[in-house]
């Protein structure tokens, strides 16, 4: 049985990821956790109010009474449009920051995914704020699918791996990917971009633990010499249908941040199609 979380604020962007992620897994025993996080105004800014108890209090659980009405409604409406007997959904309301809160229900509820719509950003927003979506990412300790707002749903026929192969078969949420790709028996390709020397020792071994890990799936290596990542991203985009995106984030040092972390907000701002973010690989 799989656990997935779905964060959502009840917009069209997370309504839509929420459809998205139970067709994504129709044929998968599930427990969707659907949560909303609420963080009343009032707690942050000095008001004529703030020195009465009775009157935060009262607000406070306006909000955690709306919120928690929202997810039933929420979840009415997709067991309505579709009907499963072998999906649960449970509802979470809670006042946190989304991102502690994300944390706290992966490790308390073994979440294997957390699936959430964005809405992209551009321009001074991109820069300066940020997205939902990217902030949470930064701290998720599991896998995280993005869905963009105009996305719909298509099965899954081509799924993009783009990989540097510094981590082989420990690298977290691929049981999570391979089982994606079984379910949907999808074709699934490695991209890797490069400068120089192809791969040496150590990614040469990691190519082949990762194909060894996905061999019941149909799988083939993509070499983009004299390429970023994101040029062959949308360079392959350009003469491919591609359903899925999977990128890692890494965190291993500061300039591997560098180079990587710019294409992963590229993708979480920009993308056109569903992209799943697998978090750094754990030391071994």
């Amino acid at each position: 049985m799989k656990n997935i979380l779905l964060p959502t604020d009840f917009s069209e962007a997370s309504i839509n990821a929420l459809e998205y992620a139970v067709q994504l897994l129709k044929s998968n025993v599930c427990t969707f956790y659907v949560l909303n996080v609420y963080t009343p105004i009032y707690l942050y800014t000095p008001s004529i109010y703030e020195d009465f108890t009775t009157v935060n209090v009262d607000i406070g659980e306006q909000y955690k009474s709306q919120s928690e009405e929202n997810i039933r409604k929420a979840i009415r409406n997709i067991k309505d449009k579709f009907p499963s007997k072998i999906h649960t959904f449970l509802g979470i309301t809670s006042f946190n920051t989304l991102a502690s809160e994300i944390n706290t229900i992966v490790d308390d509820y073994d979440i294997n995914c957390v699936i959430m719509g964005t809405k992209g950003a551009t321009g001074l927003q991109e820069v300066f704020i940020g997205s939902e979506t990217m902030h949470t990412l930064k701290h998720c300790k599991v896998p995280l699918l993005g869905v963009p707002q105009e996305y719909s749903f298509i099965n899954l026929k081509e799924v993009l791996f783009a990989t540097n192969y510094e981590s082989g078969n420990q690298q977290e949420g691929l049981t999570f990917l391979n089982n994606l790709c079984f379910s949907h028996l999808s074709r699934l390709v490695f991209l890797n971009a490069y400068y120089g020397i192809a791969l040496n020792d150590a990614k040469k071994r990691n190519k082949k633990e990762l194909e060894l890990f996905f061999e019941r799936d149909a799988h083939v290596t993509e070499l983009c010499k004299g390429m970023d990542v994101y040029e062959a991203i949308e360079n392959y985009h350009l003469q491919h249908v591609i359903d899925l995106l999977v990128l890692v984030h890494t965190s291993h040092n500061f300039f591997e941040n560098l180079l990587f972390t710019p294409v992963v907000k590229k993708i979480v701002h920009h993308a056109e199609v569903p992209f799943l973010i697998l978090p750094p690989a754990k030391a071994i």
